[in-house]
């Protein structure tokens, strides 16, 4: 009779702890999928990156069932001060053993969250220039113009300038053409006006500029500024390069190139 009223008094003692406990982690598990849903479920409406729901519904989803099996734990009698006391110090060992990787990580996140650039953008980081190919959670993909691959790890991408090429949607190109002193200016001028807006891959807002530059030492030079989106930039570049040449040979405007006299004189005996 002793034995079964010792066991009656501990199952009266221990059994709603352990029910409390059972009720704890059920509650817990389906209170960490509804949060993670839910987090998932707002930011696909905010139009955030793919990887960055995934992730911050996982860490939500996990960060929850921690805590709940912290809480059922301390609900069946067992002190948790030492168990997370052990877990912060594994997370801080872990954390000093991948230093690198971690810094990686979080600014792989800073990336996603406020999108310096998106896929296919051409950019201009950490002195390597292409279109953005993948943005991953720890490293930065890149295309060069001559097709290399180049993977830029996320710390160097956030700590380097960004020049971002595609956000305004238009890029300047920047060129100069010399004609001669003895060349009528307004008239290779009306020439590469005609050129410019000829080419309908050159943006009309804002406007092309074809303006006089400077009085060089041996030219007149012009300044021609057409705006283009940058899958066009260096195919106008090259086409409104041919085209001025050929242009001007048959206005019979020359382009004047360096020239060297050489004298000679006779020496006498």
């Amino acid at each position: 009779m002793e034995f079964l009223d010792t066991v009656r008094s501990l199952a009266l003692a221990y059994g709603l702890n352990i029910l409390g406990a059972i009720v704890i982690l059920v509650a817990g598990y389906w209170l960490a999928g509804w949060l993670a849903r839910m987090s998932r479920k707002a930011l696909g409406k905010t139009k955030t990156d793919e990887a960055l729901v995934r992730f911050a519904g996982s860490l939500i989803y996990y960060a929850v069932l921690i805590f709940v099996v912290l809480a059922a734990l301390n609900r069946l009698g067992i002190q948790t001060t030492s168990f997370v006391a052990l877990v912060g110090a594994a997370g801080l060992a872990i954390g000093l053993a991948l230093e690198g990787a971690l810094s990686n990580f979080a600014a792989g996140v800073l990336l996603l969250l406020f999108r310096p650039f998106k896929i296919g953008d051409l950019v201009e980081i950490a002195d390597h220039f292409g279109s953005v190919e993948e943005i991953l959670i720890f490293s930065t993909i890149l295309v060069t113009l001559d097709n290399k691959t180049v993977t830029i790890p996320n710390s160097q991408v956030t700590g380097s300038p960004i020049v971002n090429y595609s956000k305004k949607g238009l890029l300047r190109l920047d060129m100069v053409f010399g004609i001669g002193y003895g060349d009528d200016l307004l008239k290779a001028k009306r020439v590469l006006q005609e050129l410019v807006t000829a080419d309908p891959r050159v943006a009309t807002d804002p406007a092309p500029i074809v303006a006089v530059t400077e009085l060089g030492d041996s030219s007149v030079n012009f300044a021609v500024r057409p705006y283009v989106t940058p899958a066009d930039y260096w195919n106008v570049y090259f086409d409104l390069t041919e085209r001025v040449k050929l242009r001007f040979d048959a206005e019979g405007i020359s382009i004047p190139f360096p020239q060297r006299d050489v004298h000679l004189f006779k020496e006498t005996m």
